[in-house]
């Protein structure tokens, strides 16, 4: 007798609706921003979660914002999670749509007010675990800060910290650093 392996019924399910989401972004925001595929080989409990959030979304880490000030300085948040400065982002909540997701992980996670520019980056994340494999979208969205004063009211308490910095002096530890940095560039 065969058995049917739900987590590659999930894969798939999630795969389609990554899809979906991805050309429903390129509908609502153009073509035109940076491209990048991100490959993460996870354990299978993980995979089951990111799988899990692309099926409900199209995007296992939500959406995010890059925001800039005048000056070109861009804001990261610390995300002590992970243990890396990140851009402001999360999870989808519900029926939110992704800008709507970027400009409430942003309040949370910083407190800054921004004017969106639409999309500076619209990523693929390749999830794989064993023979499994699926992926989604990661967008990230560019605004201009109308604020700049930042507060940290993350509901989560993985929020230590949101600072400016110029793009060449992002620290180390960002993650996808080299992309942040090419995106800053590409809206300033």
């Amino acid at each position: 007798m065969t058995t049917v392996d739900g987590l590659w019924y999930l894969a798939d399910e999630a795969e389609q609706r990554a899809a979906q989401a991805y050309h429903r972004t390129v509908d609502t925001y153009g073509e035109g921003q940076l491209e990048r595929t991100y490959r993460k080989h996870v354990s299978r409990g993980r995979f089951r979660t990111l799988a899990e959030r692309i099926q409900r979304s199209g995007a296992p880490y939500g959406a995010h914002t890059l925001v800039y000030r005048p000056s070109g300085e861009v804001l990261l948040v610390r995300h002590e999670g992970v243990d890396l400065w990140v851009l402001p982002g999360g999870g989808v909540d519900g029926a939110e749509s992704f800008r709507e997701t970027a400009e409430r992980e942003l309040q949370e996670e910083a407190g800054v007010d921004a004017v969106y520019d639409g999309l500076a980056m619209l990523n693929r994340v390749e999830i794989t675990c064993g023979g499994h494999r699926t992926w989604g979208v990661l967008p990230v969205f560019c605004a201009r800060a109308e604020t700049t004063d930042t507060s940290i009211a993350d509901p989560d308490d993985e929020i230590s910290a949101a600072r400016w910095f110029d793009p060449p002096s992002v620290p180390e530890d960002t993650r996808d650093r080299e992309d942040l940095i090419d995106a800053a560039r590409a809206v300033a």
